[in-house]
């Protein structure tokens, strides 16, 4: 690559209040760096928490069910929590995590030593990556991740980022948060978003290739975005039915669901990657509270995976049309031969992907927690509702990538048979052209 044709990364200015669920993709990704902007919200909270008098929660006590035992555990408190299991998490996420946290704290309200601001910023710039597992969080604050991530500044955990000498009193501050969750959150939904809008896209080559009436989308039957983005795409069709499968009629309305899902779930996500959801909240005062708690971010979570579910059962439908000679005028399975197989397989890949979805569809939010000798009696698992998030966007992708292929070859006519390229199709996703 040459030095004009080297893309300049883009700047992601933090300042507590803006930051996007797309910003959060290209920091996490590397396409994007970030600037720092104001601390004075960060210095008031400090200088309001070095002038607080009397018992405040992790900072003059302990935490949990210690939260009635005086004293200061700093480093202990870090070296106790930075114990999470399984395989280390990517790049892209840790990177995201560490612009999720910093935004937070510019927001104020932590109490925490501003000086370390401009260093984080630094470790997110220079692509500094804490070592953190995947385990250990359950919607109530990432400790583990963020135990690990302070330690590693303080040179206790090997890193290839800065270091800072955090304060005892720092410990609690910059641990309690769920910015990993938050981080998950906004990256599965940035790409979900693409995905949902890819779906027309193809919806369209569908609707196409096999002449579906335009009658379920008049806007006197469907008002919605959706009906008027596929209306867009399409020139008039000569349809011979009646009316078409569910696959069509009820495109727009199952469609639509999943992006007001999506929309509520980034309404909540952006909320809180720019809020101080922080416990204790330090204004003049310390103001002890549960606002880390994730299970609002968690319900709308759960209602996007289940709106996916349904929308990728309506791809599947039409992938069926689309092997049938009544709907397409051509051989059975877009075969080139009479007799042949031609893109049969593809249901296969389809349904295979569309039963991962539904597994991954499957609520957290009914399920519950008590630890900590009973003090902390609920949990909301964000942090598992964020993972499957991100565990859907290959399934879906892939639902969509095999109804590409087949309206593709609806539209194109028969060729010769050979390997059928899923991955080429999944890249094509990507690109509106």
């Amino acid at each position: 690559m040459s030095t004009t044709d080297r893309v300049v990364p883009l700047k992601v200015p933090l300042d507590g209040t803006s930051l996007t669920c797309a910003q959060v993709s290209a920091i996490g990704s590397g396409r994007a760096t970030v600037t720092l902007g104001s601390t004075a919200a960060a210095d008031r909270s400090r200088r309001a928490a070095t002038a607080l008098a009397g018992p405040v929660y992790g900072r003059t006590t302990g935490v949990g069910a210690n939260k009635d035992v005086p004293g200061q555990q700093g480093l202990d408190l870090l070296r106790s929590h930075a114990a999470g299991a399984g395989p280390l998490i990517g790049p892209e996420r840790a990177t995201a995590m560490l612009a999720v946290r910093l935004n937070q704290l510019l927001r104020g309200g932590s109490g925490l030593d501003p000086a370390l601001l401009p260093v984080l910023a630094d470790a997110i710039n220079s692509r500094a990556i804490p070592p953190i597992r995947e385990y250990g969080a359950i919607g109530t604050g990432d400790l583990t991740a963020l135990s690990t991530t302070a330690l590693c500044l303080v040179g206790e955990i090997p890193w290839n980022g800065p270091t800072f000498p955090l304060e005892p009193t720092d410990a609690l501050p910059f641990i309690s948060s769920s910015a990993l969750t938050l981080a998950d959150a906004a990256l599965a939904l940035h790409d979900l978003r693409e995905l949902l809008e890819a779906s027309i896209r193809v919806t369209a080559r569908t609707w196409q290739a096999v002449q579906a009436s335009m009658q379920p989308l008049a806007d006197s039957v469907q008002r919605t975005d959706v009906a008027t983005a596929l209306r867009a795409l399409l020139p008039a069709t000569n349809p011979t039915r009646i009316q078409d499968p569910y696959g069509y009629r009820a495109f727009p309305q199952v469609h639509q669901a999943a992006f007001t899902a999506l929309q509520n779930a980034e309404i909540s996500v952006t909320t809180a990657i720019n809020s101080a959801l922080e416990n204790p909240l330090i204004t003049t005062e310390a103001l002890h509270n549960g606002n880390f708690h994730t299970g609002p971010i968690a319900l709308t979570l759960d209602t996007l995976r289940a709106a996916l579910t349904q929308t990728a059962s309506l791809s599947t439908a039409r992938l069926a049309t689309l092997m049938e000679p009544a709907y397409t005028g051509r051989l059975p399975f877009l075969a080139a031969t009479e007799g042949a197989s031609g893109l049969l397989i593809l249901e296969y890949v389809a349904q295979d992907a569309l039963a991962t979805l539904r597994q991954l569809a499957t609520p957290v939010t009914t399920g519950g927690a008590v630890i900590s000798r009973g003090v902390e009696d609920h949990a909301g698992f964000a942090t598992q509702a964020a993972r499957a998030c991100l565990a859907t966007r290959e399934p879906y992708e892939i639902v969509l990538a095999c109804e590409l292929i087949a309206a593709d070859r609806a539209l194109n006519g028969p060729e010769p048979d050979r390997p059928i390229d899923i991955e080429a199709a999944r890249r094509r996703l990507n690109s509106p052209d």
